[in-house]
């Protein structure tokens, strides 16, 4: 019998690492469709197109895939028509989250986000409930092996970034929101494709837990990051390491 308990934990896991494969695919393909539909369906022409494409080749997407996800989106009557959406709430202990959405069905959303605050101790709220809580900014990620982080620093901040972290991890280069287009591109014309470049907000102040205080926090946040229709989730948490 436990022999066959193992078996059956093993097959779960890999159901389980699979779906939420296939949930990241569907997220990038979104973004890829929303992309070629707001501008240019060519990646070399439209920086989000762009940033999409090379979101989905790090998540190892094929490029059979990307293209078809871009044929699609721009041929009349294919493909979804998804909206950008926003949605603003509280969780446990007073965190404040953002959550950004590409979905074909609103009420849906809405429905499914403000259940899930409801599951886990928080409460879904009007729109810019929390957003006084946090700041907008551009930010743009690099490996560390792409630059040295006095290359990287010298390079952004001749671009026009305001600051850049630099760590074993990789580096994160802060700009402001109207500086995103010209610090990535003078940075991918010396580095090459960025891991990431979007806009992100940024926690103005952190409520700081404990790891036992944050277990719930980090249970909705990981259930509203399972949502298909949601692409990114912001909370101003800050979980302190154990004394």
């Amino acid at each position: 019998m436990a022999g066959h308990s193992h078996a059956k934990n093993i097959m779960h896991r890999k159901a389980a690492q699979g779906a939420k494969k296939a949930r990241a695919f569907g997220k990038l393909i979104r973004e890829i469709s929303v992309s070629a539909k707001q501008g240019v369906p060519d990646p070399a022409m439209n920086p989000r197109l762009r940033a999409a494409v090379k979101a989905a080749l790090v998540a190892n997407m094929t490029r059979d895939t990307i293209d078809r996800a871009i044929k699609r989106a721009v041929t009349a009557g294919q493909g979804e028509d998804y909206v950008e959406v926003r949605y603003e709430g509280y969780g446990p202990h007073g965190v404040a989250i953002i959550v950004e959405g590409l979905t074909d069905n609103r009420n849906r959303t809405a429905g499914d986000l403000r259940s899930a605050f409801a599951k886990h101790g928080g409460q879904l709220g009007e729109s810019n409930t929390v957003a006084f809580q946090f700041s907008r900014h551009g930010a743009i990620r690099y490996p560390a092996s792409a630059a040295t982080a006095d290359a990287m620093l010298e390079a952004a901040i001749e671009a026009g970034a305001d600051d850049v972290a630099s760590s074993e991890d990789g580096h994160e280069i802060e700009c402001a929101v109207e500086d995103l287009g010209p610090v990535r591109d003078a940075l991918e014309a010396r580095f090459g494709l960025a891991e990431s470049a979007r806009l992100e907000w940024w926690p103005n102040v952190t409520v700081e837990l404990d790891e036992e205080r944050a277990a719930g926090v980090i249970k909705l946040l990981d259930a509203l990051e399972d949502n298909d229709d949601v692409q990114h989730v912001y909370a101003n948490v800050d979980v302190s390491d154990p004394a």
